[in-house]
């Protein structure tokens, strides 16, 4: 399963996160969501959801799951699978956080921002938020690192 995540991880690998828009820019230059293997990339993750491999855990609006914790083999990355149709828990990211948010139905925006790359600094927290539709999103956490509040 893990190979499925591997475009991520290398697109996310050694992105600094103290700057949300150079960081999404950086990624969104190494891993184009609406190229052919960002698209693929997407269609291998909602096929790990159809399967019920990921985001088999909880209720709507948030399943979720752990699908590796951070290790050499996953660049320092914790990754984290969930299928969202509103409020997530509040939470810390000490780390900072890289997500790849894939629409699943209607026209969701995850912190405000369409599908692709979205990008949290380090010491910032938030709500986490679908709103519009349903989104699978993949949480990169840099060293596994969050706090619930």
């Amino acid at each position: 399963m893990l190979e499925k995540f591997q475009p991520l991880l290398d697109a996310a690998h050694g992105i600094d996160l103290s700057d949300p828009a150079a960081a999404k820019a950086a990624l969104h230059a190494r891993l184009d969501p609406n190229s052919p293997e960002g698209q693929a990339v997407s269609a291998g993750l909602v096929e790990l959801l159809e399967k019920g491999e990921v985001a088999n855990c909880g209720e709507a609006p948030v399943k979720f799951s752990r699908a590796a914790k951070a290790t050499g083999e996953t660049r320092d990355f914790s990754i984290d699978v969930v299928d969202m149709t509103g409020p997530g828990p509040r939470h810390l990211h000490p780390n900072g956080e890289i997500n790849w948010c894939v629409a699943l139905e209607g026209e969701p925006t995850f912190q405000g921002q369409p599908p692709g790359w979205v990008v949290e600094t380090p010491g910032s927290e938030h709500v986490p938020t679908v709103v519009g539709g349903r989104m699978l999103i993949v949480y990169l956490l840099p060293g596994g690192a969050m706090q619930f509040l």
